[in-house]
Order: structure tokens, then sequence, then C-alpha cells
């Protein structure tokens, strides 16, 4: 319903940043927060609407941010692409694919080093990420330095337009078994009980081994790789495909279980869009500062 919102909102400008959208992948991000705690530590990528606000990221500061707003998560110079949320345990995302894979590790080793005993990290990243060499680099030094992470891959068989077979010449399993890792596998990653019960077992090896983990959790995205609308007139994808995974939606298909929840999320919403538009916008005295 966020998302369906900006949808509603970009014509009109008010949005003032780019957004990969999560509409589809939902359950992936709702299962496995799940099973979070508030201090695990989140590193997500740029289509992180649904990470950002299942971990518990306040709604308002996320509009405002997506404004331009002074009032945003990051004053408005962040924008969708770069959510973050620390005292949530969103720990940010990047616009850049991959790069907060070595990010998650290395929190990880830090809280190795701190003996804290509960805490996991969690490195949220899509399929094509896996093409990237610090998705390497990071298999092998979780792996080698027993790090409390786990590396989730929300796999909707897209590079943006590119398929997964056009991309990858090596066995997942394969890879993630030469450095000794435990893989968990979900392909209804349309279900959040599914996925929640399922990426449990892969949280609670992290959380007692305090070792890295592997969990690939299959999803679709319905809408296109950048901005509000679905371009399945661009070929590499067919409606049929996306009506197939549509057809399994327990938001679709089960529509009525919801009904309860749709006001009270509607008035959330409405109170969040409030408090963004009639925030301040940033002056020319906004515009260095922050800068390192």
């Amino acid at each position: 319903m966020v998302e369906e919102k900006i949808i509603e909102l970009y014509p009109s400008d008010l949005i003032q940043s780019p957004v990969h959208l999560s509409i589809g992948q939902e359950a992936v991000a709702v299962g496995v927060c799940d099973n979070l705690l508030n201090k695990d530590q989140l590193f997500i990528n740029y289509r992180g609407h649904a990470f950002y606000l299942a971990k518990g990221g306040p709604m308002a500061q996320f509009f405002a941010e997506l404004m331009g707003k002074v009032t945003g998560l990051s004053k408005g110079k962040a924008g969708s692409m770069h959510l973050a949320a620390p005292e949530k345990g969103v720990m940010g995302s990047s616009a850049v694919v991959a790069s907060t894979i070595s990010h998650a590790v290395g929190a990880a080793l830090a809280s190795n080093i701190k003996g804290e005993k509960e805490k996991i990290c969690v490195s949220v990243f899509g399929d094509g990420a896996m093409e990237q060499g610090v998705f390497y680099e990071s298999l092998n030094f979780a792996a080698l330095h027993e790090t409390p992470v786990l590396f989730l891959c929300e796999d909707n068989g897209l590079a943006v337009h590119t398929h997964l077979n056009e991309r990858q010449a090596f066995d997942i399993l394969g890879l993630i078994s030469a450095f000794e890792i435990p893989m968990y596998s979900v392909s209804e990653g349309y279900d959040p009980e599914i996925v929640s019960n399922n990426s449990e077992k892969a949280i609670d090896y992290v959380r007692r081994k305090r070792k890295p983990a592997f969990l690939k959790i299959k999803t679709a995205r319905y809408r296109e790789h950048v901005g509000p609308g679905e371009d399945f007139e661009s070929g590499y994808r067919s409606l049929t495909e996306i009506a197939q995974w549509k057809e399994k939606d327990p938001l679709l298909v089960h529509k009525e279980i919801f009904n309860e929840f749709r006001s009270k999320i509607a008035i959330e919403i409405d109170d969040a869009l409030e408090f963004a538009i009639n925030s301040p916008s940033p002056t020319i005295k906004d515009l260095l500062t922050d800068v390192l």
C-alpha cells in the first residue's frame, strides 16, 4: 500500500527520487524480519522499501526522504536508494550493486570482537549482485573468520533486464558449498509464513553457531526495474509468468483476510504523507551541511 501510494504520487513530482519498488517481493522482507531482533543489523540494497518498513523504519521520515524534505531520514539528501534507520537496525542501503555485502560482513566481525552473543547481521542483495567481485570476497572472509552474517539473496531471476542463464556460469549450491557455508532455499517467496518458517532455520543457525549462512529466496518483482510502471512492452519478461506468480500471492488471492488492516494502514500512510508534504524543503544554506 505504501508503494501503491508512491505510484499514485509519482506523476505529481512530489517524489524527488528514483524508486525501485518492492511490490511482489514483500513476503520476503516480512518473513525474514519476523525472525530478527531489534538489535540485529540489516544491510539492504536500493530496492529496499519492503525491508526498511518490515524492520520498523519510521514511515513519516521515509516519505519525507523520498520528497527531498529536511525532515527525511537523511535530510532529503539520500532518497529512496539510500535508506537508513540505525535505531531500528536498518544500517543503510546503496545504489551500487553488492556494495553493502562487505559492510554486513564487517559489522558481523565487529560483533564477534565485541563479544555480542545474540546479535547477527543480514546482507540483502539480488541475484545480480552474485556476479560482483565483492560477493566472493565477502563469502571467503565470512567463512574464514566465522562471522555471524546471513547472506540473503532475493532471487527474482533478473539483473535489470537480463536473465540468470545469460549471466551466471556457476552452480550456486556448489559455489556456497566450496566455502563450507550452509545453504537454505525457499521457492515459495510469495508466502510470508513459509518464508518466516524457513528463514528461521537459517537465522537460528547464524545466531547459535556465530557462523555465516546463505539463504536464497525465489521471488518476483511486479513492476519495472526502476520507476512506477510495468514495462512488459520491453519484451524481457511476459505477463504470463508474472500472472502465474500473482495467482499464488496471498495479498491478491485472499484479499478478504487483509481487509480489516487496510483502513488502519491507510490512516498511517495519510498521516505520514501529511507530515512529509508539510515539512520544509531544504534551502541554499543546507547545500553543504553534513558534507565531510
